[in-house]
């Protein structure tokens, strides 16, 4: 065929195979054009009936081209599969014990890194389809599997053999510090590939060296703050947000502070655009809320209004159940709710046109599904080792039954708090924790909403499920949990941090308290300062005592509550716009600053200090109730079938 005048092979412009679709595209069409060129000349040469065959092959060839070119210009199919707000429940929601990934239609619990992880390999195996796997941040921190992370990471491993492609950090991937995220990175990272963690928006201060090490990641290659994956050919670009909320619930990722979401996040897109990204996937830490006219609102709303160019935000922070997407200025806003309890499932098409939103769905993740068997085994591993290194020590096991209920014992964050069961019962745990493991004890206990993290299901609890209803922080020890504290306050002081508390919840949820050792009486229809008529103390013995609020009352009562709760404190004057400044001081009443010096010991016959924490005194606490049943378990208290009220309403 080179003796053919005008034609020469198709090779003279490069198929590039490891371009984007669009490039592939453009490729095609320009073959397809040169060879319509080269067509027009042929036929202009008016070839004699002898080179028909040669006719008959170059109409073949140009017939090719052409069906090359318009298969490539088919739409292609791409999923997304998400996650967000994990909190590392690798087993489930509640309880463990009637957890079972590897058999069907046999439990009711919900979620399961060996159920997930049988999704994703399905959704892999699809004919004709190019899927990423990604989560929106707090994948960590929220059962005792983060436990142990610093030291030997485990669980960002396993998401990468699941299959997940790319994470973002969340605010509760800070609750150990910088130092300690950098240390759980690095740690799992040592232990096989893992996902590509994202970390947008973050500053790192010029004046302090405390975010080094977490800083220095980014050198390293295992946080980003953009990155892209290419799969069959198509570009996907990824970049993460940590909104202004969850910035403020994250306080020791000072001194870690970040840019304002939408201006990082119109710097990220116009950089993937200029790599030449299909598409653009914003993994935002930000979240949503519900108005008062019913519709959505928030930070990740807001973001779609105000940015060009992001084709898909999937959310995080609010574990809001969306089950069909929220469409803004175009933009698919999707978020799947926490806990692994659904998977979301977003599907685009891409062609040389763009992209194309073209449907999404909410897979709950049950007992319809068989788990995946390599997963679940790594994981049974994984709690042998939880036994052996955090448990034993307490006389515990991993899986060993150490309370059980016959009603549901809950907390509704999102709803009416003064209908939770959970946190008065928690509250009275921490009460009769500190009073019987130190001499001094406390006045008043209290816990806040914001660190109760899952409810009491019916049926047998094992260590595990009470550990992650107070999951969060760590001590000096390296026992998990926040430590509490104790502080000092004059009755009116009491009343004034009462006062603000019944204000500042209605803002944010995570200010709502619960209380054990006081009743207090106010009346809502009051004004700022004027809501608390009385409050009494309830000594462990049954005493009643009256506090008086007057200024001449120079009585100090102790408040016991863990040491990241005792600085609401601090927003008790913020909140009262500076008309209410509470001193918390010691025993003595001498004005306490280093919190550190306020920690409880729990053990005073031991050396140095020993801390208690939240999860142990509440295994504790419901282990000393009554064995109803008598078969060497302890059984529920009945008075918690209904709302034990601290704060009683009067007018």
């Amino acid at each position: 065929m080179n003796g053919i005048p005008g034609f020469s092979p198709a090779r003279e412009i490069p198929f590039n195979k490891k371009g984007s679709l669009s490039d592939q595209i453009n490729n095609l069409e320009e073959q397809k054009k040169l060879l319509q060129l080269k067509l027009t000349l042929h036929k202009s040469l008016s070839l004699p009936k002898s080179m028909f065959m040669y006719r008959s092959v170059l109409f073949a060839i140009i017939s090719l081209f052409i069906s090359l070119s318009v298969y490539g210009q088919k739409e292609r199919k791409i999923v997304i599969l998400h996650t967000n707000d994990l909190h590392s429940r690798l087993e489930g929601f509640a309880p463990e014990s009637m957890y079972t990934p590897l058999s069907v239609n046999d439990d009711r619990t919900l979620g399961g890194f060996a159920r997930i992880a049988s999704l994703i390999s399905s959704e892999k195996s699809a004919d004709g389809t190019t899927l990423f796997t990604v989560d929106g941040g707090d994948f960590l921190m929220g059962t005792l599997f983060h436990t142990l992370k610093a030291s030997a990471g485990f669980q960002l491993p396993l998401m990468k053999k699941m299959g997940y492609d790319v994470v973002c950090i969340g605010n509760h991937e800070f609750d150990f510090g910088t130092d300690k995220l950098a240390d759980i990175v690095n740690s799992s990272a040592s232990n096989g590939p893992i996902p590509q963690i994202l970390l947008g928006n973050a500053i790192f201060s010029t004046k302090s060296t405390a975010d080094d090490n977490l800083e220095n990641l980014f050198s390293k290659g295992l946080i980003k703050r953009t990155f892209i994956v290419e799969k069959d050919g198509i570009r996907a670009g990824f970049f993460s947000l940590m909104g202004k909320n969850a910035a403020e619930v994250a306080p020791y990722s000072a001194p870690v502070t970040f840019q304002k979401i939408s201006k990082y996040a119109a710097a990220a897109v116009k950089e993937l655009k200029s790599r030449g990204c299909d598409i653009i996937i914003c993994l935002s830490h930000s979240g949503l809320t519900l108005q008062k006219d019913g519709q959505w609102g928030g930070e990740d709303a807001e973001l779609a209004r105000k940015v060009k160019g992001i084709d898909l935000i999937i959310s995080g922070h609010t574990h809001t159940v969306l089950d069909k997407p929220l469409i803004v200025n175009g933009v698919p806003v999707v978020q799947t709710g926490e806990y692994g309890k659904n998977i979301g499932k977003v599907v685009f098409g891409l062609s040389d046109s763009g992209t194309r939103f073209v449907s999404y769905e909410l897979i709950p993740v049950d007992d319809r599904i068989q788990g995946d068997r390599q997963t679940d085994s790594l994981i049974s591993l994984r709690k042998t080792i939880l036994t052996e290194k955090v448990l034993s020590g307490f006389g515990m096991e991993y899986g060993r039954p150490v309370f059980e209920t016959d009603y549901l014992i809950d907390i509704d964050q999102q709803g009416n708090l003064d209908e939770s069961n959970l946190g008065p019962l928690v509250a009275d745990a921490i009460y009769y924790y500190i009073n019987r493991h130190n001499n001094m004890g406390c006045d008043v206990a209290m816990v806040s909403a914001g660190v109760i993290r899952d409810r009491i299901v019916p049926g047998m609890q094992t260590p595990a499920d009470i550990f992650r209803i107070m999951p969060l922080g760590s001590g000096k020890d390296d026992v998990p949990g926040y430590p509490f504290s104790r502080l000092y306050v004059t009755g009116r002081e009491l009343k004034n941090i009462l006062e603000i508390l019944l204000v500042a919840h209605k803002s944010n949820s995570d200010y709502y308290c619960f209380y054990s050792g006081m009743r207090a009486e106010v009346n809502p229809d009051k004004g700022l300062l004027r809501k608390v008529k009385k409050i009494d103390i309830i000594k462990p013995d049954g005493q009643i005592i009256n506090v008086d609020f007057s200024k001449k009352n120079k009585t100090l009562y102790s408040i016991s509550a863990n040491s990241y709760m005792l600085e609401f404190i601090g927003i008790i004057k913020k909140k009262s716009f500076g008309l209410i400044n509470v001193i918390p001081k010691n025993s003595e009443g001498k004005r306490v600053t280093d919190m550190s010096t306020a920690l409880i010991d729990m053990d005073e016959a031991k050396p140095g200090l020993q801390e208690g924490k939240e999860w142990l005194a509440l295994i504790e606490y419901l282990q000393s109730l009554k064995d109803v049943n008598e078969n060497g378990i302890p059984g529920p208290d009945r008075k918690y079938e209904v709302p034990v009220r601290a704060i009683v309403p009067v007018k």
